[in-house]
């Protein structure tokens, strides 16, 4: 059964996500499309599927991370912006705290939330494996490297 589009009403003030035909739509990026210039933090490949700048959003950034094996980022955080991700695939770790001896270790379908601000340092726990995760920000992909860390200083890094 064919919707009735003469009962389709948008709610609220959504002109801004106009097309140039005049209507409101989603917008899809196709596999191949992604936005490849995103910020980094010393390694970590992201491709954006949704950002604001390639589709009308305006308040949310979405895209997939990837880890070489034995990859880890320098120390980082993601300034105002509320993170989330998910692991697709691999072994993950995110070290925090005071000189970042604490962490939390994540696998594949795991999810994690990382507060505005918290400066982090994000790792492929695999010698041998990649690391896939799916990553969700507000309100756009904030990167800001700090000054780095010495692998000895990350507490069980090296005998991982």
């Amino acid at each position: 059964m064919e919707p009735d589009l003469g009962k389709y009403r948008l709610e609220g003030d959504n002109a801004m996500y106009r097309l140039p035909s005049g209507i409101v739509a989603p917008v899809v990026t196709r596999a191949g499309q992604e936005d490849v210039n995103t910020a980094d933090s010393g390694g970590a490949v992201r491709v954006s599927g949704v950002s604001a700048r390639h589709t009308p959003a305006r308040r949310l950034w979405y895209g997939k991370v990837s880890n070489e094996p034995g990859y880890r980022s320098v120390s980082h955080h993601h300034g105002e912006a509320e993170t989330g991700g998910y692991v697709l695939s691999g072994r993950a770790r995110i070290y925090f705290g005071e000189k970042f001896e604490d962490y939390l270790d994540m696998a594949e379908g795991d999810w994690v939330f990382v507060p505005p601000f918290m400066p982090h340092v994000e790792c492929n726990l695999s010698r041998t494996k990649p690391l896939v995760w799916m990553t969700t920000r507000t309100p756009e992909n904030i990167v800001v490297n700090l000054p780095d860390v010495a692998d000895t200083d990350l507490r069980d890094w090296l005998n991982r």
